[in-house]
């Protein structure tokens, strides 16, 4: 389990009495990419090192440093002009966290394959209508960058896990397996259930 990657803050005026609890707590875009990143290093036996690419705004959202820092890892080496990007070491495994368009949000590479990852965030305690439809229109959009993508590899969409998300995933899994797609799901301790058809 992973601490941490909650965001809660107070709901707007229009969003107020829709989510459980007081505050709406939010999975944002940097925090699924760090868990899913920090999934990888555990579950694939060989794999030693993730580069996450999230943009400048993702970092607003989301202390990426402090949380790598938290965990363990330690900037080795500053990269870009951001104060987020660099090489983080923890032990034999490294996170570089670079701004980088066009390449994943999450990208791996073992001697088998390249594992690319596109993920998206959201309120997981939410009933307000629009922020639902956020979420499910947060894992379509994952799932459509990756069909634009050249098949190959293992491509997975990765959204925060809600009772809604869950639902579409098993609906989306079937087609976008055909296509060569996972669909990954991130709950609030940063565990992944990998959605099959």
């Amino acid at each position: 389990m992973l601490d941490d990657l909650i965001v809660e803050l107070n709901p707007p005026e229009n969003r107020r009495g829709k989510c459980d609890g007081v505050k709406e707590r939010h999975l944002t875009e940097a925090a699924v990419m760090l868990a899913y990143g920090m999934h990888l290093l555990r579950t694939v036996p060989e794999l030693r090192a993730v580069e996450l690419h999230p943009d400048g705004e993702h970092a607003k959202r989301f202390e990426i440093a402090r949380w790598l820092s938290a965990q363990g890892f330690i900037r080795k080496a500053g990269q870009g002009k951001t104060p987020f990007g660099g090489t983080y070491i923890c032990g034999d495994k490294s996170i570089v966290v670079t701004s980088i368009p066009g390449k994943g949000d999450v990208v791996a590479t073992t001697r088998a394959e390249n594992i690319i990852a596109e993920c998206k965030g959201g309120i997981v305690n939410t009933r307000h209508a629009g922020q639902i439809s956020r979420l499910r229109r947060g894992l379509c959009e994952a799932v459509g960058l990756l069909m634009t993508r050249e098949k190959g590899g293992r491509q997975v969409a990765v959204v925060p896990k809600t009772e809604m998300t869950l639902k579409l995933a098993r609906k989306l899994a079937p087609r976008a397996l055909n296509a060569g797609i996972e669909i990954a799901l991130v709950d609030e301790q940063g565990r992944v259930v990998d959605v099959k058809p």
